[in-house]
């Protein structure tokens, strides 16, 4: 794969930023990075890999994207965090169009593989209830009842993947990540994530001189959080499997409370806030947590980095960030 061509959608976001850089470091020679954002706003950007400003929810987009290409990671989604998903039903279901255009285009060119993104959003809302849940096995999505809007277009695109590979001979591969954190994404402007969002807030509460922080929700909702680096690892892994073609798990095991992921980001940021809760802010499910034995089964792996050592890298990176004056649009490494 060293000389074929590589697509990686979405390269202009958190995600698909770290995976283009991580097929530079093992020395792939054609990457082509399209992303709908202008360059100057994407969080990484490389100069030695061809890079497209194209909206991807045009078939037209889509072809200019995927021309001569022999694998294709699509991690191109309008998205965020909580506050988003549940605010923008609308426009994370129009995602659906990027999808389904890149997967057309991508049987008239003739790819080879094709990973689609998908989410643990995807599973059943009714077994999500209890924030001591041990675990959401591959199964538990149906029957269907996923996060609204955004949970909805991911099960779909699955579903898409699927019936391209039973119908046309597209290889198509499918994750279900489960919370990705790390440096170089988005911590503030309403997109963020929990582990963003919450370094955000006890570092501007620490350099204000504050002593407290609000939290959406009781704080005893439970979630596990994948570190980007064990993200990097397992979507090569599945894309490169023989076996894998059906969507599965990919995120860590270790469960926590929102209130014990703010207790980990006090310690390391040596400080103790009071804690004002806001139950009428977006809160998401009451548990959720990834089940690996598929994984484990599959790969002989799971992710293992741990979300203290992850989240001391996110919190340093995040801090350096706001010191600097950095925000969610001016965050960008050229490389």
């Amino acid at each position: 794969m060293k000389d074929k061509l590589i697509v990686v959608c979405g390269a202009g976001g958190f995600i698909g930023g770290h995976l283009v850089a991580d097929l530079i470091r093992q020395g792939h020679t054609r990457i082509r990075a399209v992303d709908l954002k202008p360059l100057d706003r994407w969080y990484q950007r490389f100069d030695d890999v061809e890079n497209l400003t194209l909206d991807l929810q045009g078939l037209a987009a889509c072809r200019t994207a995927v021309k001569d290409a022999a694998w294709v990671y699509n991690l191109a989604a309008d998205m965020g965090g909580m506050g988003f998903i549940e605010n923008n039903k609308a426009l994370c279901m129009l995602t659906v169009l990027i999808n389904t255009h890149l997967l057309q285009a991508a049987r008239e060119v003739g790819v080879e593989r094709f990973f689609y993104s998908s989410s643990a959003c995807v599973y059943a809302h009714d077994k999500q209830t209890d924030p001591t849940i041990t675990g959401l096995r591959e199964e538990d999505a149906y029957p269907a009842m996923p996060e609204d809007g955004y949970g909805w277009e991911k099960l779909f695109s699955e579903r898409m993947c699927r019936h391209f590979t039973e119908d046309f001979g597209l290889l198509t591969r499918v994750a279900r990540y489960h919370n990705v954190y790390g440096p170089h994404g988005t911590f503030d402007g309403g997109r963020e994530k929990a582990p963003a969002a919450i370094c955000r807030k006890v570092i501007n509460a620490k350099l204000a001189g504050t002593n407290d922080i609000e939290i959406w929700g009781s704080g005893e909702q439970t979630r596990s959080f994948m570190f980007i680096d064990d993200c990097l690892q397992g979507t090569q892994a599945i894309m490169r499997s023989a076996d894998i073609t059906f969507p599965i798990n990919l995120g860590s095991e270790e469960k926590v409370s929102i209130n014990q992921l703010v207790d980990i980001v006090e310690s390391i940021a040596g400080i103790e806030l009071k804690r004002n809760y806001n139950l009428d802010a977006p809160k998401g499910v009451n548990g959720r947590n990834s089940e690996n034995t598929l994984i484990r089964k599959m790969l002989g792996w799971e992710p293992s980095i741990s979300l203290r050592t992850g989240m001391e890298k996110t919190y340093a990176w995040i801090y350096d960030q706001i010191k600097s004056g950095a925000s969610k649009d001016s965050v960008v490494n050229i490389a």
